[in-house]
């Protein structure tokens, strides 16, 4: 009798725990795996998004390289104000979910300003507010668009992404230095995750999207065949 209660309460713990792990690792049908709504599906940070510039050599700025930081330094401003105002006019988490990421994009471009002692050209502006006059035009250009549809924000995030890839490319060009090149390599690949979730969300809402500053080859690379 004894053995028979012991085999029985050991079998008991077993259905438990077979239950317990079951409940656990399901989750609702409105859910991804990180909790958030379906539409953040394939929005994220860039591999390497944590790098510490200050490990790396300092080395002289050519004015190529100068001119991209504070460049790009303005550049993920205007992704990130976009982003933050399309989110309060819409509501798409996407929008929130991807602003901070870009937020993280400007801090590791601020780590190159502070490592080279430059002047901050975004310091103390507010959202919508730049230094370039061609950056606020745009941004203004850009949260109008948005604003007339969901669906067209989404299309001005995708627009945004691409048109930040097409700078990293060209600027990479023309920089050697390896933590400049480290960041904007880093920034590259958030832009692109970033990319495939705006054309991920835009699909759902059934339409398909074709890229605007890309190159069709350069796009499928990115997104996979149009």
């Amino acid at each position: 009798m004894k053995r028979n209660a012991i085999f029985g309460l050991v079998g008991l713990l077993i259905i438990l725990v077979v239950a317990s792990g079951c409940i656990s690792s399901s989750s609702t049908p409105n859910e991804n795996a990180s909790g958030g709504p379906p539409e953040d599906k394939g929005y994220g940070k860039g591999v390497g998004e944590d790098v510490d510039v200050s490990t790396l050599p300092a080395e002289n700025l050519s004015q190529d390289e100068m001119a991209a930081i504070l460049y790009m330094r303005e550049e993920e401003k205007l992704a990130r104000d976009v982003y933050l105002t399309l989110y309060n006019e819409t509501g798409l988490t996407v929008f929130r979910n991807i602003e901070k990421s870009e937020e993280t994009h400007m801090d590791m471009v601020l780590s190159l300003i502070e490592k080279y002692n430059l002047t901050d050209p975004v310091e103390g502006l507010g959202i919508g507010e730049f230094a370039s006059p061609e950056m606020e035009s745009l941004y203004n250009e850009l949260v109008e668009r948005g604003k007339t549809s969901k669906l067209e924000a989404l299309k001005v995030g995708a627009y945004i992404e691409e048109l930040d890839i097409k700078d990293l490319n060209e600027w990479l060009e023309k920089v050697d230095n390896q933590d400049i090149r480290v960041v904007f390599e880093n920034l590259r690949k958030g832009s692109e995750n970033h990319l495939r979730a705006f054309v991920n969300n835009i699909e759902k809402n059934g339409e398909k999207y074709s890229p605007v500053i890309l190159s069709e080859e350069e796009y499928s690379e990115i997104v996979g065949p149009n």
